[in-house]
């Protein structure tokens, strides 16, 4: 599985109409209605604004006023057949005066999102963890060690508070070493 890490802007034009393929890396349908909402203010005369985003288990297309399954089934499909997730991939579409008709708008719609991935930059998406720690000063350098190329803060105060994103393997050297405090389940970007 893999996501975009940089949001992306690409346009096409096809007999006319302009096809503006918006890709994003989001997190929580929250993101997707604030990025769809900024969407719809940065083009605000555009004749439609369809999408499809991947969260997990959670998709959902919309045609926003395309004949039925010729905008966001097409953006969805591309976006699956790439293996993406937590991806949302905004198509607005300016109505160029000549129609394409189902056929057309599906290849038109397709082609837009095929084409932003194409110049996207993509990353994995693996089974991680949060985790939490606490150490002595004395052993800041071992654990720093360790973490070398990781994702990880710490904070300084009586002792060194350190939280970490890593993969499973990390996880487990990292647990057989120090006393993890906190654990909990997520997807990391390697």
């Amino acid at each position: 599985m893999n996501t975009v890490t940089e949001n992306m802007i690409n346009e096409v034009v096809i007999n006319k109409s302009r096809f503006i393929a918006c890709l994003f890396n989001v997190k929580s349908v929250e993101d997707v209605k604030l990025i769809l909402s900024d969407i719809k203010e940065k083009y605000k005369d555009a004749s439609h604004y369809c999408y499809a985003y991947i969260i997990d288990d959670i998709k959902k297309s919309s045609d926003d006023g395309e004949p039925g399954g010729t905008a966001g089934v097409p953006i969805m499909e591309v976006l699956s057949k790439n293996k993406l997730n937590y991806v949302l991939c905004i198509v607005v579409r300016y109505f160029g005066g000549i129609k394409l008709g189902a056929g057309g708008l599906v290849r038109a719609y397709s082609k837009a999102v095929v084409e932003t991935i194409k110049i996207s930059n993509l990353r994995k998406v693996i089974d991680g963890f949060k985790i939490q720690l606490t150490i002595n000063y004395d052993d800041e350098s071992r654990l720093n060690k360790l973490l070398i190329n990781s994702n990880y803060t710490c904070s300084y105060q009586e002792k060194i508070k350190y939280i970490i994103i890593c993969d499973a393997l990390l996880k487990d050297k990292l647990d057989s070493i120090y006393d993890i405090e906190y654990s909990e389940y997520t997807k990391i970007i390697k």
